[in-house]
């Protein structure tokens, strides 16, 4: 006698099918949060090894963090404290070539527009640390840090009085956490990788961040400068 072979109904192939979309409804947030975290922290390590980058700068310069007179540049036109701007004075102690093409650590995979707009750096350096903590202090308007900030002074590791607490650079945008609107370390949104003085990066929300001499989340204008906090 032969075997009899029975197939799946129609109504068998819908309920699979609906079971199959049902899971991958559910697993699929996981998937992208999950994703998400790991870009997070592989963005959290970029900005320890920038910070690496620092250290090797400070001891190759006398203790001084990178000071120039802004605006650097006038073709193309930036500003110390933009990714595209300190990116030079680090780029020599990461052991490869840095540039636009080879972004390396200087760019956060989350990142939207840095590819297109920033060169592909994602993040700023804060002024605190080319300029005195009086002239800091004396830049009440965020206009300063892209028209007429002062003459730059360089600043020394030495002289960061809360290094565990004051942002030295961090994502300029809030890649992992959307919010509209964003212009940077210029709103009260988002959450941002943050490197502090001390070596350490943590993700901080900006409501977190105490106000700056702008009233701003702004780690450029931290009041008393190089002194100064920008967390609790």
């Amino acid at each position: 006698m032969g075997v009899s072979r029975r197939g799946f109904t129609l109504i068998e192939l819908l309920v699979v099918i609906a079971v199959v979309g049902v899971l991958m409804g559910m697993l699929m947030p996981v998937v992208t949060r999950a994703r998400g975290a790991a870009h997070k922290t592989f963005c959290s390590n970029n900005l320890k090894q920038i910070g690496v980058a620092f250290a090797t700068y400070l001891n190759a310069h006398d203790d001084f963090y990178p000071c120039a007179q802004d605006p650097i540049s006038a073709k193309p036109f930036y500003w110390l404290w933009m990714g595209r701007g300190w990116r030079g004075f680090v780029a020599p102690f990461f052991g490869q070539k840095i540039d636009p093409e080879n972004p390396s650590v200087l760019f956060c995979k989350e990142d939207e527009q840095a590819e297109n707009k920033y060169e592909s750096t994602s993040y700023a350096y804060s002024m605190a640390f080319y300029h005195s903590a009086a002239q800091i202090d004396a830049m009440a308007e965020t206009k300063v840090t892209y028209s007429s900030p002062q003459p730059s002074i360089g600043q020394r590791g030495g002289q960061a009085s809360n290094p565990a607490q004051k942002v030295l650079a961090g994502e300029w945008t809030s890649n992992h956490e959307r919010v509209a609107g964003d212009t940077g370390w210029w709103v009260w949104a988002g959450t941002r990788n943050f490197l502090f003085a001390d070596g350490h990066a943590a993700f901080v929300a900006a409501s977190a961040l105490r106000p700056a001499n702008d009233g701003k989340p702004n780690p450029c204008l931290t009041r008393y400068g190089i002194h100064g906090r920008d967390v609790e």
